[in-house]
C-alpha cells in the first residue's frame, strides 16, 4: 500500500470517528446565570442580616406604616408594595430584614427574567449572561436588591410582562398572553406607570399594520395582525383587573391617587414650563448610567429604530416612547431619576444587542470595562458609605449653625442613618411624660417621611401622626387615616405631644405650653450625618384652618 492510499485510509477513519463521536457540549450559560442569581440572592440576604449599616429609608418606613392599614390602595401609589411587606413582616417579625427580604426576591426576578429576555430576543445565552453579570454593577440594581421600594417588584413585573408578550407573539400562545396581563397587572398594583406598557403595545401593532399595508404584505395583515388585536384584547383585559381595586378605592377616596399623580406630573394650570428641567432630567439619566449605558441604550435606540425583528421592535417601543413620556413631564415638573427606569428594561435588550455588534471597537470595550469598575465601586460605596465618609467630610466645609450637616449634599445615604438614635431619645421622653402626666404622648412628625420612621424605631412601634397637612406639606396617606391631629383635633384635645421637626409658627395658638427643644444630632467617627429637633408641647388645642392643595 501506498503512502497516498495510507493517508486517505487515516482521513476516512478520522471522518468516522468524528462523526461518531458525541457533540462537544456547550457552556451551560442558562446554568451558569441561575447559579449566580442564586448567589446574588445569598449574598443580599447575607448583608442584609449581619452587614447592613443602614435603617430604613423614609420611603421604606412609610411603605411599612401602610403594611399595618392594609387596604386596596394608598394615597400616592398602589397596595402591592404593602402587601408584599405584610406578608414579609407576618412570619418574619416587623424588622428590617423582613421588610427588605421582598426587594431581594424581585431583584432576584428581575435579573431571571432580564436572562430569559435577552436570550429570547437575540439568541444569545452567553450574551444574556454576560448583560446580568453587568446590570447588578449599577447602583440602581444594586440598591434596588435590598431596599424595599415599588421600584424592585415593578421593575420585575414589567420584565417578566416583556417576556410574555415577546413569547406570546413568537409562538402565538395564549398562555403566555395571560401570563404577561397577570405580570402586568401586579404591575400596575405596584406603580401607576405601569400602564405604558399596554398602551406602547397598541401603539407597536398600529405601527406594524401600517408598515405592512405600505410593504403591499396585505396577506400578513390579514393573518398576523388579526391574531395580535385578539391577544392583546385578552392581554390589555386582564390587566384592567389590576386596576379594579385601586378604582374602587379612589372612587371611595374622592380620586385623591388621580389629583396627586397629575399633579406630580405638573398638569395643572398654575405650573409653568421651564428648558432647565428637561436638562436636568436628561443630566440625570446619562449620570445615573455612568454616561456608557446611557450611551449604549441611545445607540441601540437608534440602531434598531425601523427593525422588523419582533423582539427587538417590542423591547424598543417599551422603552424609547417611555423614556420620551417622561421626558416631556420634565417639561412641566421636576423629575426624579428613578421615573424612566421601566424604559431600561427594554432598553437593556437594545443596548446588548448594540454592544454585541459593535465589540469589535477598541473603545466600547474599554467603556464597557470602566463603566463596570465605576458601577461597581459606587454600588459598594451606597452599601457600605461609612468606610468612606471621612472622606467626603474632609473636603467639605466644617458643619456650622446654618450648615450642620454638609454631608448630606454628597451622601445620599445619609438620609438612612440616625434614625435609631432619635427613636432612642424619643422613647427616653415618652418614658417622662408618663412618669408625670400618666399617660402616654401623642407621637407627631413634620412632613410624611417621619412618622414611619418613628412607628418602626420607637418601642412598641407605637402610632405616629403627621402634621403636614397643616404645615403646608405635601398630601399624604396619614391625611386619609382618621383619627389625626389635624383633621379631627377634638379627639387629641388636651393632649401632650412630642413633636418632631421645625418650630412652627403658631405654637402658641396651637398648644397650651411648648418646652424648650431637644437636639438630636447622629454623628459617625465626629462627622455629623443627621440632626432633628424634638418639641415637649402641652395642651394641644387644635390647628388653624389651612390646607394646600389635594394634588401637592
Amino acid at each position: 500500500m501506498d503512502a497516498v492510499a495510507e493517508l486517505r485510509i487515516a482521513a476516512t477513519t478520522c471522518e468516522v470517528v468524528v462523526a461518531a463521536s458525541p457533540p462537544a457540549r456547550s457552556f451551560p450559560h442558562s446554568l451558569a446565570a441561575a447559579a449566580f442569581i442564586v448567589l446574588w440572592t445569598v449574598l443580599n440576604l447575607l448583608y442584609l442580616a449581619f452587614l447592613c449599616p443602614h435603617d430604613l429609608a423614609p420611603d421604606e418606613a412609610h411603605y411599612w406604616h401602610w403594611s399595618r392599614h392594609l387596604d386596596w390602595s394608598y394615597y400616592s401609589k398602589g397596595p402591592l408594595v404593602a402587601w408584599l411587606i405584610r406578608a414579609s413582616c407576618e412570619p418574619f417579625g416587623d424588622t428590617m430584614f423582613a421588610v427588605r427580604l421582598p426587594a431581594v426576591l424581585s431583584s432576584a426576578a428581575l435579573l431571571a427574567g432580564l436572562y430569559v429576555l435577552i436570550a429570547d430576543v437575540l439568541h444569545d445565552r452567553r450574551l444574556a449572561l454576560g448583560t446580568i453579570l453587568c446590570a447588578i454593577a449599577l447602583p440602581g440594581v444594586s440598591a434596588g436588591a435590598v431596599l424595599m421600594t415599588i421600584d424592585p417588584p415593578f421593575l420585575a413585573c414589567w420584565c417578566w410582562s416583556l417576556v410574555g408578550l415577546n413569547r406570546a407573539i413568537e409562538r402565538n400562545s395564549l398562555g403566555w398572553w395571560c401570563i404577561a396581563g397577570f405580570c402586568t397587572a401586579l404591575g400596575v398594583l405596584a406603580k401607576y406607570p405601569m400602564l405604558l406598557l399596554p398602551a406602547a403595545m397598541w401603539i407597536w401593532l398600529a405601527r406594524k399594520r401600517a408598515g405592512s399595508v405600505s410593504d403591499g404584505r396585505a396577506e400578513s395583515v390579514a393573518s398576523a395582525s388579526g391574531s395580535l388585536r385578539v391577544g392583546l384584547l385578552v392581554y390589555s383585559a386582564i390587566t384592567l383587573l389590576g386596576c379594579v381595586p385601586i378604582l374602587i378605592w379612589s372612587a371611595n377616596h374622592d380620586w385623591v391617587s388621580l389629583q396627586h399623580v397629575l399633579g406630580q406630573a405638573g398638569v395643572n394650570p398654575d405650573t409653568e414650563a421651564t428648558w432647565t428641567t428637561p436638562l436636568a432630567y436628561i443630566g440625570g439619566q446619562v449620570g445615573l448610567l455612568f454616561g456608557f449605558w446611557f450611551v449604549a441604550v441611545a445607540a441601540g435606540a437608534w440602531r434598531f429604530r425601523r427593525t422588523r425583528d419582533t423582539g427587538l421592535s417590542l423591547a424598543w417601543w417599551s422603552s424609547v416612547p417611555v423614556w420620551c413620556v417622561f421626558l416631556a413631564a420634565s417639561f412641566r415638573t421636576p423629575s426624579q431619576l428613578n421615573w424612566p427606569a421601566a424604559a431600561y428594561v427594554g432598553g437593556s435588550v437594545l443596548a446588548a444587542a448594540w454592544l454585541r455588534d459593535a465589540w469589535t471597537s477598541r473603545g466600547v470595550r474599554i467603556g464597557l470595562i470602566l463603566a463596570v469598575i465605576l458601577g461597581s465601586a459606587y454600588s459598594f460605596g451606597l452599601r457600605f458609605p461609612q468606610l468612606f465618609r471621612p472622606m467626603i467630610a474632609a473636603v467639605l466645609p466644617q458643619p456650622s449653625d446654618g450648615n450642620p450637616t454638609p454631608i448630606r449634599k454628597l451622601d445620599p445615604t445619609t438620609r438612612l442613618a440616625g434614625w435609631r438614635t432619635l427613636a432612642a431619645e424619643i422613647d427616653r421622653q415618652r418614658e417622662r411624660i408618663r412618669e408625670e402626666t400618666g399617660e402616654d404622648p401623642v407621637l407627631a412628625g413634620m412632613t410624611w417621611t417621619l412618622p414611619g420612621e418613628l412607628a418602626f424605631r420607637c418601642a412598641g412601634q407605637p402610632e405616629v401622626f403627621s402634621f403636614g397637612l397643616a404645615l403646608a406639606d405635601r398630601h399624604s396617606q396619614y391625611d386619609l387615616w382618621r383619627p389625626n391631629p389635624v383633621s379631627d383635633p377634638e379627639a387629641f384635645r388636651g393632649r401632650t405631644f412630642l413633636y418632631v421637626g421645625d418650630r412652627i409658627p403658631e405654637f402658641d395658638s396651637i398648644f397650651e405650653r411648648v418646652e424648650e427643644p431637644i437636639i438630636v444630632t447622629q454623628r459617625e467617627r465626629d462627622v455629623p450625618l443627621a440632626r432633628w429637633t424634638i418639641w415637649r408641647c402641652r395642651g394641644f388645642r387644635g390647628f388653624p384652618e389651612r390646607r394646600t392643595p389635594i394634588g401637592y
